[in-house]
């Protein structure tokens, strides 16, 4: 019992310091946060912090894994249902528009992911893993639609790739002004128009 209220206590510290990164590199970028930037965010001592992370960078790349582990659960319970691909592909942009209304911030914090891992290896090669496996994850649900018929023949890659820009999309809403567009109805039409291009006539 005291190994597990322990480890409850250890989650839940981490949790507030993947929070408070969040919100930091969200508002001042990965260049200009600092460590006390965090640590008055996540009101925590700096002693504290260090007890789980290393160094500011540490605590970047595990906020990398974080957010993954968190939607992880979800995205392979959607591709585990027992759904046509089509409500598949369905599900995943509901899914994105839900965490976006949700949590804007994640989206914004994943533009700072996007410049750091052209500029650090490590980041680089920590984003090419979840963007691969997103990737891949896109790819069975249209090799499915395919195979059964719900989708024409075509280049699973490809389309794969496309649908995966397509909810990246949603990233340029939670940081520039898109003319009064929510992001309500660019999903809806962006889903019914890669939808409608997939499906066998």
């Amino acid at each position: 019992m005291a190994t597990s209220n322990l480890n409850k206590i250890k989650d839940k510290r981490k949790d507030q310091i993947m929070n408070a990164a969040l919100n930091v590199v969200a508002t001042k970028g990965y260049s200009d946060c600092r460590m006390d930037d965090i640590v008055s965010e996540a009101a925590l001592s700096k002693g504290a912090i260090y007890w789980y992370y290393s160094s500011k960078k540490d605590i970047f790349l595990s906020l990398v894994n974080h957010w993954v582990n968190r939607w992880g659960v979800t995205l392979n319970h959607i591709v585990e249902e027992d759904l046509s691909a089509s409500d598949q592909l369905k599900a995943l942009f509901d899914f994105f528009l839900n965490a976006y209304n949700d949590n804007p911030t994640v989206f914004k914090a994943e533009l700072e992911f996007w410049a750091l891992s052209s500029r650090d290896e490590d980041f680089r090669k920590k984003t090419h893993k979840v963007y691969q496996e997103f990737l891949e994850l896109i790819e069975g649900i249209i090799q499915r639609g395919v195979d059964s018929g719900d989708f024409k023949n075509l280049d699973v890659k490809v389309a794969a790739l496309s649908i995966m820009v397509n909810i990246e999309g949603i990233v340029w809403f939670s940081f520039f002004d898109s003319d009064g567009l929510s992001a309500k109805h660019y999903f809806e039409t962006i889903t019914d128009f890669i939808l409608s291009g997939l499906r066998a006539k």
